[in-house]
């Protein structure tokens, strides 16, 4: 049994634990949700350190990314300064490998995303690799960054220009504490609709899905999302909402789909320690454990 588990600044109402089996091995998952308190956290990771196969950290990453460039949060970097012994990933590893390789898997099993279609990316600096592979599959981007991150009005519409923004503002950003950046705690819980005509102008919404759920309007009908992080609860919310189709990069697990920092770690946790594990091994490593993406119809 490989025993993993991540330490979140989201909300404890999300907290689980599972066994998984493996075609390699059985897997012992937990989340923990600190709800936004770092102090807790950082407790949790050194409680943790040396106990467990592999630790995920969830709710903030070690750096953003903009192209060939990386921009450090530097709070993810205080926490994972903690960690010494066990390894420790913050699921960038998956968002740039198995989330690129998304895209190609549902054109050929459902058809969409297609050339021409409209996709609101809620934030391209915490998943670029999808947001990169969408703009290849020619889709027509509207990135949401500066909307789901700072509630500003000014989304970009294509990779290059939102990366001459982002080198210019990741810098100062990346040093404010993450609850102004992201939605961590509580705030993870409230749906306060907001920028509507963007949802409504997106035949896709794809992103991390406390950024796309904080603002969710009523009516979603006919829409695809492409996500993770999943709950039952949050699939139901989603279905109410007349979505059409739901994609996730990793597979259903009673219902759930398990953030990008837990699928990393329990990866990671599986190939053990003291194997070199680079994340563009990742897709192959799903394949032999037996991990499809999630796809499936709502509607």
């Amino acid at each position: 049994m490989k025993r993993v588990v991540s330490v979140s600044l989201g909300s404890p109402r999300r907290d689980f634990a599972a066994e998984i089996e493996t075609k390699v091995c059985r897997l012992s998952v937990r989340r923990i949700g600190t709800g936004g308190d770092i102090k807790q956290a950082a407790g949790l990771l050194k409680s943790f350190d040396g106990n467990v196969d592999a630790l995920g950290l969830g709710g903030v990453n070690f750096a953003l990314r903009a192209g060939n460039k990386s921009y450090t949060l530097w709070d993810g970097i205080r926490l994972a300064s903690l960690v010494q012994k066990t390894p420790l990933v913050d699921g960038g590893g998956i968002k740039d490998t198995v989330e690129r390789e998304l895209i190609p898997f549902i054109q050929s099993q459902a058809g969409w995303p297609r050339r021409g279609q409209t996709v609101l990316v809620v934030s391209a600096l915490d998943r670029y690799g999808l947001a990169a592979a969408l703009e290849k599959a020619g889709c027509r981007l509207i990135i949401g960054d500066a909307l789901f991150a700072l509630g500003l009005p000014a989304p970009f519409y294509s990779l290059s220009s939102f990366r001459a923004a982002a080198c210019l503002t990741l810098p100062v950003l990346g040093r404010l504490p993450i609850g102004w950046l992201y939605p961590v705690g509580a705030s993870q819980e409230a749906i306060v609709p907001r920028f509507e005509r963007f949802y409504r102008k997106a035949d896709v919404i794809a992103g991390d899905f406390h950024f796309l759920r904080r603002h969710l309007p009523g009516d979603l009908s006919g829409k695809n999302i492409i996500t993770s992080t999943l709950t039952p609860e949050d699939v139901q919310e989603l279905k109410k909402r007349g979505v059409q189709w739901l994609a996730a990069a990793g597979p259903s697990f009673h219902g759930r789909s398990l953030g990008a920092n837990m699928l990393e770690a329990a990866i990671v946790a599986i190939m053990g320690k003291g194997t070199e594990t680079r994340p563009e091994h990742y897709p192959e490593l799903f394949r032999q454990v037996g991990w499809e993406p999630r796809l499936e119809r709502l509607d």
